[in-house]
């Protein structure tokens, strides 16, 4: 077997195993997510797991709406003021009192989105009929898992 027949072998052996691992991690990520979509976030599985017939359906819904609106308005102050703070570092010395004074109010940021977080968990209770009260309190024992960010990516 001459040279140039043994590299063409190994450049399509390498191309196959490439598009096999493309197609699996790909595969991988689609069956990781479920059966839900990624727009829908976990509003589907809350629905389904506290059997909400269609008005209590409404009522999740202008709840998630108010939920998102204020999250939204939080998270925008947060990032906000992140950057005030790192702007900070261009100084030639960085004030102690306006760093601590810009993580502090983060902080409080960060204290009202978990506040707000609890208060609409708390008003989904209030939408559950008697009946369903037992399917909610299974449910909070997934609410961190169902809820949480996944991180996009790792920071150096």
């Amino acid at each position: 077997m001459n040279k140039t027949k043994l590299l063409t072998i190994a450049v399509i052996v390498l191309i196959i195993l490439n598009v096999s691992t493309l197609v699996f991690i790909a595969y991988s990520r689609t069956m990781h997510r479920g059966p839900r979509h990624q727009d829908e976030g976990p509003r589907q599985e809350v629905i389904a797991q506290l059997h909400f017939d269609k008005q209590q359906q409404q009522q999740y819904g202008k709840l998630i709406e108010k939920h998102q609106k204020i999250i939204s308005q939080l998270d925008r102050k947060i990032l906000e003021t992140k950057n005030r703070l790192y702007l900070q570092l261009i100084k030639t010395s960085v004030d102690n009192q306006v760093e601590d004074s810009l993580i502090t109010v983060i902080v409080g940021y960060q204290k009202q989105i978990e506040e707000t977080h609890f208060e609409h968990f708390h008003d989904i209770k209030k939408i559950c009929k008697p009946e369903q009260l037992e399917y909610y309190y299974d449910l909070t024992t997934e609410l961190t898992s169902l809820f949480s960010k996944k991180p996009h990516r790792k920071h150096d």
